[in-house]
């Protein structure tokens, strides 16, 4: 048995040597060429080993027996050509040209055009077609018509009484040998096959393994971007079966807007040699009783080998698609903390400049008039201009006091510790009571206040603080920014289960650009992020940002309607009863923003209206 293997492998090692480089990669065609060889060299041998006892029985041999021993050697040259060249379609020519001259020789000295032997002629293309390939089957059916053609003109050799076979015996010898030939080469041809066919099962059920064990969705598409094939994870990334993905399942489940994507990257990947990456939503559908949903999908596209210019119907590209959802969600939550990061930059910016602006401006009158009190030549001063400097203190004190108060509120809220305890009171007393107090401020500015409170106002349930610090806030900022000779009016009264207070005023107005930035912290309309120093106004830019807090507290809406030249109008809508808002109270409420056409005192609730 060891020697049986050891012969088998020294065969093995020769025949590897023999096997053209060409070959090598591909273990189709070095099994052809093996094959090949392996026949040709057998018969090499077969005929080198009866070649010397017929020529000692026969002696010198005839013209046509040493044709037949040439054509028998003819193999032997193919073989080595093969080796040399690798051209295995020239040495199946070859070997079939020296096949067809040996049965034209057997036909000479059996018969002529009556011999059985010319049966073989059929042999020829079939071998050629079953060990090798088309063209070689061509070329070898070549040799066998002009074979045929030769074996109808010869003459029957005389002489030879050793091949003077009867019909009836030369018949079925040479027919038998005949179908022998080809029942061996369909067995080979067949065990071949089905070698192939095991490996290629086997690899199939590889690959149908792995598309079972990956969550990524494989797609096979054509020139138009139709699916012709889709792996089972279809029921895990679009909750439908391959089946139903087919033909342009695929393409119809793409949201409608990313359809131009999803076809121009497949006909990218159809055209490149390079992947192409695109990503687009894809409506998944859901399980039993429930609904579907879109998802983001990341596929990448490449291109079949071989498949640069695909017949209808064939593979052009197969992709990859993958759920990219959790990706993006990601990636949007890195964005809004870096744009929530530059927020909190800019507004660090602008309370240093704030702070710089609305705190050392009083300190200094503080600190300077205090300092001319103290000193001796105050002595000298009258009553009237102490008082004054007085005052001046006081009120710097005073703005100083209400900056610090601001800064609290707006801590407070956003870190929910608002002290906010709903309580019934009257709201039409407290809005009057702010309008008194805010009446030396509007004298002061030449401004004229006006007051529109509803005589039916019913009780109000809410944080009566935190109702008069919103008022006071909206009326401080419409004085302010209101010229002299301008009007401001305070509106309270009921709509529906709600309250609402407006404020009104004739002012400057706020551009259109900064509507949406209205509640910010420290942002006052018309300034830069970094404005400071040079306001046109004083104040933090935290009084409408405190309403927003407080608003929000009581689960109220905020809107803001204004435009340059054109007044501003806010409008707080407050539930009559806070205590029955769903929830705990929330934060900050989005202001709602828009355009206002103009803004006429006189008659407000009339004559307001949107015109963006």
């Amino acid at each position: 048995m060891r020697i049986n293997s050891a012969f088998a492998s020294l065969i093995d090692a020769r025949l590897t040597g023999l096997v053209h480089d060409s070959a090598a990669g591909d273990p189709a065609e070095r099994a052809r060429h093996e094959r090949f060889l392996i026949s040709r060299l057998a018969t090499g041998a077969v005929l080198m080993a009866m070649l010397p006892p017929y020529l000692l029985w026969r002696g010198v041999p005839t013209l046509v027996e040493a044709t037949a021993a040439c054509c028998l050697m003819l193999p032997v040259v193919a073989a080595l050509l093969l080796a040399r060249t690798g051209n295995l379609t020239l040495a199946h020519g070859l070997s079939s040209a020296a096949l067809t001259g040996l049965v034209v020789c057997l036909a000479s000295l059996t018969g002529g055009p009556t011999s059985a032997a010319a049966m073989w002629l059929v042999m020829i293309p079939v071998e050629a077609l079953l060990a090798g390939s088309h063209r070689a089957a061509l070329v070898a059916a070549v040799f066998a018509m002009l074979g045929a053609v030769a074996v109808a003109v010869i003459e029957p050799t005389p002489g030879l009484g050793f091949f003077a076979w009867p019909a009836a015996l030369a018949m079925p010898v040479f027919a038998i040998t005949a179908i022998c030939h080809v029942l061996a080469l369909s067995l080979e041809h067949r065990r071949r096959e089905g070698r192939w066919s095991d490996r290629l099962h086997a690899a199939t059920l590889r690959d149908a393994l792995l598309l079972d064990a990956i969550d990524d969705l494989v797609t096979w598409h054509d020139r138009t971007g139709s699916v012709l094939r889709a792996s089972p994870a279809a029921r895990s990334l679009a909750g439908t079966t391959p089946d139903a993905l087919e033909g342009r399942g695929l393409f119809n489940r793409v949201h409608v807007s990313d359809r131009p994507a999803f076809l121009t990257a497949l006909s990218d990947a159809a055209g490149q040699a390079q992947p192409v990456t695109v990503q687009f939503r894809l409506h998944a559908a859901g399980g039993t009783g429930e609904a579907g949903r879109v998802i983001w999908a990341e596929m990448r596209a490449h291109r079949v080998p071989g498949a640069a210019m695909p017949e209808a119907g064939e593979t052009a590209v197969v992709a990859v698609t993958r759920d990219v959802s959790e990706h993006r969600r990601r990636a949007e939550e890195l964005d809004q903390a870096r744009a929530a990061a530059e927020r909190a930059d800019e507004v660090k910016s602008r309370f240093l400049a704030t702070v710089s602006h609305e705190l050392r401006t009083p300190l200094n009158a503080i600190i300077g008039f205090s300092e001319m009190l103290e000193a001796e030549s105050t002595l000298a001063l009258g009553p009237e201009r102490r008082r004054e400097y007085a005052g001046i203190i006081h009120s710097s004190g005073q703005h100083l006091l209400e900056v610090v108060n601001a800064l609290l509120d707006m801590s407070r809220i956003q870190s929910g510790n608002f002290d906010y305890a709903p309580e019934p009171f009257d709201l039409a007393g407290l809005a009057r009571g702010v309008c008194d107090l805010m009446q030396i401020r509007a004298d002061q500015g030449g401004v004229r206040l006006r007051r529109e409170i509803a005589a039916d106002l019913p009780e109000v349930t809410a944080d009566a603080r935190a109702c008069r610090q919103m008022l006071i806030n909206l009326l401080s900022n419409a004085v302010k920014f209101t010229p002299r000779g301008g009007d401001v009016v305070l509106s309270v009264r009921r709509v529906f289960d709600r309250v609402e207070m407006a404020v009104v005023d004739t002012g400057i107005g706020i551009a259109e650009a900064d509507l949406p930035r209205l509640g910010d912290p420290f942002f006052q309309a018309g300034l830069g992020a970094g404005a400071g120093y040079g306001r046109p106004h004083e104040g933090t830019g935290l009084g409408l940002s405190v309403v927003r807090g407080l608003v929000g507290l009581h689960h109220g809406e905020l809107t803001v309607e204004s435009s340059p030249s054109c007044g501003t109008r806010v409008i707080v809508a407050l539930p009559l009863d806070c205590r029955g808002a769903r929830g705990v109270p929330g934060g900050p409420v989005p202001i709602r923003t828009g355009r206002l056409a103009r803004a006429y005192a006189g008659d407000m609730p009339a004559t307001m209206r949107l015109t963006g």
